[in-house]
């Protein structure tokens, strides 16, 4: 079971803000008295999950991995590093101390986890961190059968894995359900192998929904059914028994359950499962862009009634740039629906069949056009960059604009910078600390390369599209800037 980054929070910082907030609540504690209160609903509670556990149990597996690694010979028992008879015992050769450089010893490692079969013919669905590296799988069933597991393939951004094993006779299966009509508050089961302890079912709600952890594709469904280190890869079933969740991860101070888990939503581990099973390996859509949130000062800067869509930042060498996609673009809709934020274009694009075209809608100078954009495969390009192809710019005076000290690019610059020897725009030399442009972000090294969507060349370029912003009555002006080589637009005042 892995913990999440807020281990390393202070666990005390929540006491002040609930006594703070219950001696609010007494204060203000005779004007609730007066408010008129909703009548409360009523839900019954299951008797028991007794059924539940029944029904399902037969197709929860527990796992074991054993993996061959290698380790330095260990000091002598009883004489930890840094002891006196360290010396002593080294002086007189004898071997595996500390210091000896002996030689390094192979050794068997095992470690546990759970999941659970989603066909009759064998197939199983565990994390991708309970078999990594492992060279030997057994898989244990509740009756006690074992059989040894083949990995048909592995997903480390979802961290699933899946498994197969064969038998003589149809296994007994789950099935999956539809994580997205979760809601908050309902019932869930937890099932798997927690700390080695064999089968054992927990229950609780659904905490929260589309929780993220760390990766491009997350979407957690937290939950406070107990989930301790060893129910990794297990499954989180609604009280219909339909798998909703993968149990992947919780947030800890010690490793063990405080009722903050998480799993992975269903609705995306079906896409990875299905995929693993046809290919071996996970098959994602490539648009082919860099992208960021639109803020409303942005969206205001560019004259939209509302701050609705994603900023195209860039457009490398891709499907979207021989679709005609430009930096600037605000991509509204993709395959006929709206596009709510970047998160949820990366998944939607990541979802969308390879090498298939769809429809992306942007709103470029204002108006609104539809790109037919043929969808590349990530995996095939997974860390690709491109240029943006610019000419040098040529040399101008510095100056001051927006609060910034700024200057020309040049070959010194671009050095000192380490820039490529293509990058043009004005350096940001100094800033005020007090103004708006650092408080919107930019900062000493940025590289503004256009303002108000145009490029500039120099201070000049800047200042007249200053200007022009102010003289067309908006609040604001759009600059793309680079920043350690990323693009991102900022949209600064100009007020």
């Amino acid at each position: 079971m892995i913990t999440t980054a807020p281990l390393r929070m202070p666990q005390m910082t929540a006491a002040p803000r609930l006594a703070k907030s219950l001696l609010g609540a007494a204060l203000v504690s005779t004007a609730l008295v007066l408010a008129p209160v909703p009548p409360a609903q009523a839900f019954a509670t299951p008797e028991s999950f007794a059924d539940l556990v029944e029904q399902v149990k037969p197709a929860v597996v527990m796992i074991t991995t054993s993996t061959v690694v290698t380790e330095p010979a260990r000091g002598m028992p009883g004489f930890p590093p840094g002891s006196p008879f360290e010396d002593f015992f080294r002086e007189f050769g004898m071997p595996n101390m500390p210091g000896n450089n002996g030689p390094a010893r192979p050794r068997r490692s095992d470690a546990l986890g759970s999941g659970f079969v989603i066909s009759e013919d064998g197939y199983i669905v565990t994390n991708n961190h309970v078999i990594e590296n492992a060279d030997e799988i057994s898989i244990e069933f509740s009756g006690g059968q074992k059989l040894d597991a083949t990995l048909v393939g592995t997903d480390p951004k979802t961290d699933i894995a899946l498994l197969k094993v064969d038998s003589d006779k149809p296994l007994p299966f789950v099935a999956f359900g539809d994580s997205d009509t979760m809601r908050e508050g309902d019932w869930v089961m937890a099932m798997g192998n927690p700390l080695g302890q064999g089968f054992s079912a927990s229950v609780g709600i659904v905490s929260a929904r589309n929780r993220e952890l760390s990766g491009t594709y997350d979407d957690y469904i937290q939950t406070d059914a107990a989930i301790n280190r060893g129910n990794s890869g297990g499954p989180l079933f609604n009280t219909s028994g339909k798998v909703i969740g993968v149990n992947t991860a919780i947030m800890s101070p010690n490793g063990g359950s405080i009722g903050i888990g998480f799993s992975m939503a269903s609705n995306v581990v079906s896409k990875v499962v299905g995929q693993l099973k046809e290919f071996g390996a996970t098959r994602r859509g490539w648009l082919g862009v860099k992208i960021q949130d639109l803020t409303p000062d942005m969206a205001e800067a560019m004259q939209l009634s509302k701050p609705e869509g994603v900023m195209v930042s860039d457009v490398p060498e891709g499907p979207a740039k021989d679709a005609g996609m430009e930096p600037g673009d605000v991509i509204v809709a993709f395959d006929g629906n709206p596009v709510k934020d970047s998160k949820d274009l990366v998944r939607r694009v990541a979802d969308a069949p390879v090498g298939e075209a769809v429809r992306v809608v942007v709103m470029r100078a204002g108006k609104e056009q539809t790109l037919l954009v043929t969808l590349g495969q990530r995996e095939l390009v997974e860390g690709a960059g491109a240029g943006m192809g610019a000419k040098t710019a040529p040399e101008s005076a510095n100056g001051e604009v927006l609060g910034m000290a700024l200057s020309p690019l040049s070959d010194a610059l671009r050095a000192e910078l380490n820039l490529p020897g293509d990058t043009r725009g004005l350096v940001v030399t100094d800033i005020d600390e007090t103004g708006e442009a650092f408080d919107k972000g930019l900062r000493k090294g940025d590289v503004i390369v256009e303002a108000g969507q145009q490029p500039v060349l120099s201070v000049s370029d800047l200042q007249a599209r200053v200007m022009e912003a102010k003289e067309g009555g908006r609040k604001s002006v759009l600059l793309l800037i680079r920043r350690g080589g990323e693009p991102r637009f900022v949209a600064v005042p100009v007020n």
